[in-house]
């Protein structure tokens, strides 16, 4: 039988620790400080590219001085379909998995007010400012000397350390005068490894917005945005010896003789967030001329909210059809605030007869950003460290076209946007990038309707455990289709 002290002491620590090896870490601060990039129809069929060029309710999540620019009063709605296909290379072996989802992207209405000169418009509405849709799966043997079990054991993490342990995967050493020292296993790599991570959710935002034209053929505007969402995270990882490494004549612990014949061990972990926050954005615009526009905007530091729940159970499976399971699991639940940084958008749009071009570029300092609290200092600082070290400042470049079909109603739009990766050192293909088409069509005098399609591809990685042992290098291909309605009245 296992130490029965000891037992206890595992089953103490794991109700009270909630700091195993998968804590919050700089990976869940940039979930929430990258920016999203699926809002409007026009918008995302010109690549985003919308500083400047934005005439539509949905400028003001771009630029709210672009609400100045409406003249009617609109009624406006989108729908998001997003499909995530990751191709993942494991050990030589190649596995893809793929997750759609389909969702309201924009509700919302613009309200033009009366003035004597200029313009003066309101905007109130809702957005998903973006999704968490995400996937992986991967399968193969590792002929390393080195497994998930073991970087269990060997865990600076109490928490972890007894995961291993209730399972039969561990043992204690003790002193010659019987004080404890540490856990080891005879576990030693060259095991089967299996994976499947499936994330969703959304971040949205309820805005109320007004732009003015301060002076002529001048524009500014600003946004409040109250934030709601929610991320989820299921992951089940399984190592099993399929090549009878450890046979029944070893005990994986020796006070434990049902520890033989290992055949398998399984961990799920399952992630859930509560997400709430507010922010805050600004935005000027100016006509130079009737075919030139500038345009600024500021997208201030925001601090979201999270409560997080974090469940973990787990089992493992020896001969005789012998069965240890995680009793009881860890069910921790916190709450912790995330910073993110500022971005500083500048745009221009030029007008060439039916055609119109526009671009941006927005600076963004992710190393700026930070956990706010929720930790004890240390560890918040710590926290910090790893941020500051690991991010960097970015540029993202977003550039496109609308082209008005002449004597017609019809436009087409091509875009192309680019979102550089946050990480120091990171090279050029883990960078995402979107190529956009679009089209609109002006059905009567009062209703028009957008469509738009983004193809995306970028390259990551992931590790299971440690640094480039059992890593996961991933091909993703990322497809977003917006349909959106627009009422004049």
């Amino acid at each position: 039988m296992k130490n029965l002290s000891k037992i206890i002491f595992a089953i103490s620590i794991v109700l009270i620790i909630s700091n195993v090896s998968l804590a919050q870490n700089y990976n869940d601060v940039f979930r929430l400080s990258e920016s999203g990039m699926v809002l409007g129809a026009r918008a995302l069929g010109m690549g985003n590219a919308y500083t400047a060029a934005g005439n539509d309710f949905s400028t003001i999540m771009f630029n709210p001085a672009g609400l100045a620019l409406i003249k009617k009063a609109e009624l406006y709605t989108g729908f998001n379909y997003n499909n995530y296909d990751n191709n993942v290379g494991f050990f030589n072996r190649n596995s893809s998995l793929s997750n759609s989802i389909s969702k309201l992207g924009q509700f919302g209405v613009a309200l033009p007010m009366p003035t004597f000169q200029g313009s003066f418009v309101l905007g109130f509405g809702y957005s998903q400012v973006k999704d968490f849709n995400g996937t992986l799966g991967f399968n193969a043997f590792n002929s390393g000397s080195n497994s998930y079990i073991q970087d269990l054991v060997y865990s600076p993490y109490m928490a972890d350390r007894d995961i291993a342990f209730k399972l039969a995967l561990s043992y204690p050493l003790y002193s010659s005068n019987g004080v404890y020292l540490n856990d080891t296993t005879r576990i030693n790599g060259r095991l089967n490894q299996r994976g499947n991570i499936l994330q969703d959710g959304s971040l949205n935002a309820w805005s109320i917005s007004a732009a003015i034209e301060v002076e002529k053929d001048i524009f500014i505007g600003a946004t409040i945005n109250l934030y709601s969402g929610n991320f989820n995270k299921n992951k089940d990882y399984s190592e099993e010896d399929v090549n009878n490494i450890y046979p029944s004549s070893l005990l994986l612990d020796p006070s434990e003789p049902a520890s033989a014949d290992f055949k398998s061990f399984a961990i799920h972990d399952r992630i859930s967030w509560d997400i709430s926050g507010s922010g805050f954005n600004i935005g000027g615009l100016m006509k130079i001329n009737k075919n030139l526009n500038i345009a600024a905007n500021i997208k201030f530091s925001k601090t979201f909210t999270v409560k997080e729940t974090y469940y973990v159970n787990g089992e493992s499976h020896f001969g005789l059809d012998t069965r240890f399971v995680l009793d009881p699991a860890i069910d921790s639940k916190s709450d912790y605030e995330i910073t993110t940084p500022a971005e500083f958008t500048f745009g221009a749009s030029y007008i060439l007869n039916n055609l119109t071009v526009s671009a941006n570029t927005t600076m963004i300092d992710y190393s700026s950003a930070k956990f706010k609290s929720g930790f004890d200092m240390i560890a918040l600082e710590n926290k910090n460290f790893d941020i500051k070290d690991m991010f960097r400042s970015v540029v993202n470049l977003n550039a496109g076209f609308e082209y008005v079909f002449p004597s017609t109603n019809l436009a087409i739009r091509g875009g192309f946007i680019l979102m550089r990766s946050p990480f120091r050192d990171d090279p050029t293909e883990y960078d995402k990038k979107f190529l956009t088409a679009g089209v609109g069509v002006r059905l009567t005098n009062s209703i028009t309707i957008d469509g738009a399609y983004a193809y995306g591809w970028w390259k990551d990685y992931g590790d299971n455990y440690g640094s480039g042992l059992s890593r996961t290098y991933q091909d993703i291909k990322n497809q977003n289709i917006i349909t959106s309605f627009k009422y004049n009245f």
